[in-house]
C-alpha cells in the first residue's frame, strides 16, 4: 500500500545516521563508572547533561533532526539487543574483525523466548524527545542482526524451528515499534550490516562455505523486516542504514550494491535507505535504478565519518548529480556515510571536524534542494 506523501518529513535533505563522538567528560565518566569510582546515578546525570548539549549542537548547525548521539551506549547494536527478553550476553572467543583491527569481544545468545519488555531505551528516547525542538530520531539495530551475527547462538531447545524464531523476532520488533511510537517516536532507523555482508564477494564465499545461500538470505531478511514494521502508523517513518562496519575508522565489507539492490529497494517496506558512498568500496550509483518512483528516499552517504578531512563541496554536489542520473533528485538526501561513533571508542577524528562535516552537509543540502 502506498504510504502518504512525506515531502517535507524525514529522512531529511541533510541527515545523519545517529551516533556522535563522545565528549571527553562523558568518556571519563564512563571509565570511572566501569572502575567503580562513581555510581550509576552519577553517570546518568553526566549523560543527561552531555545529551542535552549535543541536542542543542545539532539544532545549532541547522539539522532538522536530533539523536542522543547514542551517548548511553557502548555499542550501537549490543546494547539494544541484549535487553530484549530471551537474549543474554555471552563470552566471545574473538571480537569482530575489521580491516587491521579487532573490536572488543562481545557476543549475544538467544536462550529464551523473545519479547520486548521494560526496555531501558524507551526512557532514553523519552529524554531525547522531551528536550528536542526538532524531530527526535532513534536508531536501533535491525532484527536481521540478531540472526546474522548470532545465528550459531540461538538455542535449539527454545527454537528448534528457525521460522518460529523469525516469527517471534518480528513480533518482538512490532511490539517495540508500538511502544516507541507511544513514547513519541516518529522517526526510527534500523541499522543493518547484513546487507553490507551480502554485497561482498569475500563474505558471500564464506557464507557458502558455512552451508548458507547468500542469494536466498536477502529475501529471508526482507520478509522479517516487513513483518516487523507492517501496519505501523502512517506518521511513523522507518528507514535503514546499510552499514559496512564502523570501528575506529575501519570497516569490514566491500562491494557494490548490485547483489542486493532489487530486493532491498523493491521488497522491503522501508521509507528510506542510508547508503554508504564515501569510497570506491561501495561501487557506483547504478543500483539506484531499482528504487521505485514515489515517496521512498535514498540518503547518499557521501561524507566520510571515518576521516577528519573535509570533503570538497563541488565534488559532493557533482556526485549527487551523478546519482540523479539513476533516481529522481527529489528522492535523494545527503548524510555522512555512517555514524561517527558506532561504539563508544569513536572514529579517529576530532569533534570539531565532526561538526564541520555536519554543517557542510546542511549547507550543501540547502544549495542542491533549495
Amino acid at each position: 500500500m502506498q504510504r502518504p506523501s512525506r515531502r517535507h518529513g524525514p529522512p531529511f535533505r541533510a541527515d545523519h545516521v545517529g551516533s556522535l563522538l563522545r565528549p571527553a567528560a562523558l568518556r571519563a565518566a564512563r571509565l570511572r563508572h566501569a572502575q567503580g569510582l562513581i555510581d550509576r546515578e552519577t553517570l546518568r546525570i553526566i549523560e543527561d547533561r552531555e545529551i542535552e548539549a549535543v541536542i542543542r549542537r545539532q539544532e545549532d548547525v541547522g539539522l532538522e533532526l536530533a539523536t542522543d548521539g547514542e551517548f548511553r551506549r557502548a555499542s550501537w547494536q549490543f546494547d539494544f539487543l541484549r535487553d530484549l527478553r530471551g537474549v543474554e550476553t555471552q563470552t566471545a572467543e574473538r571480537g569482530i574483525q575489521f580491516k587491521g583491527i579487532e573490536a572488543p569481544r562481545r557476543a549475544l545468545g538467544v536462550n529464551g523466548r523473545l519479547d520486548f519488555v521494560n526496555h531501558p531505551m524507551l526512557d532514553h528516547f523519552r529524554f531525547l524527545k522531551e528536550r528536542s525542538r526538532v524531530t527526535a530520531k532513534l536508531s536501533i539495530p535491525s532484527p536481521a542482526m540478531l540472526h546474522f551475527r548470532e545465528r550459531d547462538r540461538i538455542s535449539i531447545d527454545e527454537y528448534p524451528d528457525i521460522d518460529e524464531f523469525f516469527d517471534d523476532l518480528a513480533r518482538t520488533y512490532r511490539k517495540a515499534l508500538g511502544e516507541f511510537y507511544e513514547a513519541g517516536c516518529r522517526y526510527l532507523q534500523l541499522d543493518d550490516t547484513t546487507w553490507g555482508y551480502l554485497c561482498s564477494d569475500e563474505e558471500r564465499t564464506r557464507l557458502r562455505q558455512r552451508g548458507e545461500d547468500p542469494d536466498r538470505l536477502p529475501a529471508v531478511y526482507a520478509r522479517v523486516v516487513n513483518q516487523a514494521i507492517c501496519n505501523r502508523p502512517h506518521d511513523l517513518v522507518v528507514t535503514t542504514h546499510v552499514c559496512r562496519g564502523n570501528f575506529r575508522s575501519s570497516w569490514i565489507t566491500e562491494g557494490g550494491y548490485e547483489p542486493i539492490a532489487e530486493v532491498l529497494f523493491t521488497a522491503t517496506d522501508y521509507d528510506g535507505y542510508f547508503l554508504e558512498y564515501d569510497s570506491v568500496r561501495a561501487g557506483g550509483f547504478e543500483p539506484l535504478r531499482f528504487l521505485p518512483a514515489g515517496n521512498k528516499k535514498v540518503v547518499l552517504g557521501l561524507v566520510s565519518s571515518k576521516l577528519g578531512t573535509l570533503e570538497c563541496r563541488d565534488s559532493i554536489c557533482g556526485r549527487i548529480k551523478q546519482a540523479a542520473e539513476f533516481v529522481a533528485l527529489d528522492q535523494l538526501c545527503l548524510s555522512p556515510q555512517c555514524g561517527f561513533a558506532s561504539t563508544e571508542e569513536g572514529n579517529i577524528l576530532a569533534e570539531q571536524e565532526q561538526w564541520s562535516k555536519l554543517e557542510m552537509i546542511v549547507e550543501i543540502a540547502r544549495q542542491v534542494w533549495q
